[in-house]
């Protein structure tokens, strides 16, 4: 795992990229744990709480809590929506990374799994569904490139971009805990980690204060 930390602006203080945190064989490793929990917790299109439109990404969680949007809102619960099972354990490898990156004492609760297909982007939003803000986001890409946005903790604040490449990590704490962020669009053709192509984006979060 690459150590290097590259700090990204002054006006999203607290945004760490690690570059290739996750070489290859770690990449492969995760990805058989993230094919297994798809099985026990199949993937679902999340809509939009007051359109209902769907998102363009697929998604699942890891860990005691999984992250939802439908017509109920935006809220974390125990189980799955179709299957009514709870969400299988968070793999260990992205247990590892959160130990390793978050400088936070607690476990994570929940690990929102995204599965973008090449046409597949995310619109600027923050993260604060949860209680604890003083936990940062901790995030792994694997698969395709993405262009990712980042900007202040206000919608208006300027943005900058910056690429993702399988095997990067993010860490969003401090200031830019609760900075707007999204995923422009994906680069198909630049991983060869995923046979069909696309990403997937794991994002390690605590829910509850200890």
């Amino acid at each position: 795992m690459d150590m290097a930390v590259r700090s990204m602006s002054p006006a999203v203080h607290g945004l760490e990229l690690r570059p290739g945190y996750l070489d290859r064989a770690a990449q492969e490793a995760l990805l058989v744990a993230v094919r297994a929990a798809i099985r026990q917790a199949p993937l679902y299109t999340p809509t939009m709480p007051r359109t209902g439109q769907p998102l363009t990404v697929q998604m699942t969680n890891c860990g005691s809590l999984g992250w939802m949007s439908d017509a109920g809102g935006y809220r974390y619960q125990p189980t799955h929506p179709t299957t009514g099972r709870p969400w299988p354990p968070i793999p260990d490898l992205a247990l590892r990374a959160w130990q390793d990156l978050a400088g936070y004492a607690d476990a994570p609760e929940a690990c929102l799994i995204n599965v973008y297909a090449p046409t597949a982007r995310m619109g600027l939003h923050q993260d604060r569904d949860e209680q604890d803000f003083t936990a940062p986001v901790v995030s792994l890409s694997l698969g395709d490139t993405c262009l990712f946005r980042v900007g202040g903790t206000r919608r208006n604040d300027p943005t900058r971009s910056f690429r993702l490449t399988s095997g990067d990590a993010v860490v969003l704490g401090g200031e830019a805990r609760l900075a707007f962020h999204g995923v422009d669009r994906i680069m198909p053709g630049t991983s060869t980690l995923l046979a069909g192509g696309g990403r997937i984006n794991l994002t390690l979060r605590r829910v509850h204060k200890p």
